[in-house]
């Protein structure tokens, strides 16, 4: 059975650093049936990292490219993101712009999002790595 899965940020940082949970990570990227996607945002968001941490901007592109599917940014999406993320902030006062691009992405693919990011906590979508 096929599963989806959406990577964010956190998960992606962990599995480039090669951590505990960065495993986890690369057993659910691995496994053939999985099919595994990246939000636009989020690919910004690790590459911005990556620079910031003065590590291999291009390696790090590479990987996310060659082990997801990039979910593009459009005016639907964004509508969607808008309305969610105005919900999400009622609940959850820090929760992200970039973090609701996530979500609604999951959201639209019928994917669960893999994370370690404490702002997805108690979200259905969300599996907590």
């Amino acid at each position: 059975m096929t599963e989806k899965y959406i990577i964010d940020a956190y998960a992606w940082i962990e599995y480039l650093i090669g951590s505990e949970a960065g495993t986890k990570v690369k057993h659910i990227i691995e496994e053939e049936n999985n099919e595994i996607y990246t939000s636009a945002v989020t690919l910004a968001e690790v590459i911005s990292k990556t620079a910031r941490q003065k590590r291999n901007v291009e390696v790090a592109y590479d990987i996310l490219i060659s082990n997801s599917t990039v979910i593009d940014i459009n005016e639907q999406l964004s509508k969607e993101t808008g309305i969610l993320h105005a919900k999400m902030r009622k609940t959850k006062k820090d929760f992200g712009l970039a973090d609701a691009y996530v979500l609604a992405t999951a959201i639209k693919t019928k994917a669960k999002i893999i994370t370690s990011d404490p702002h997805f906590k108690g979200i259905k979508e969300a599996i907590i790595i």
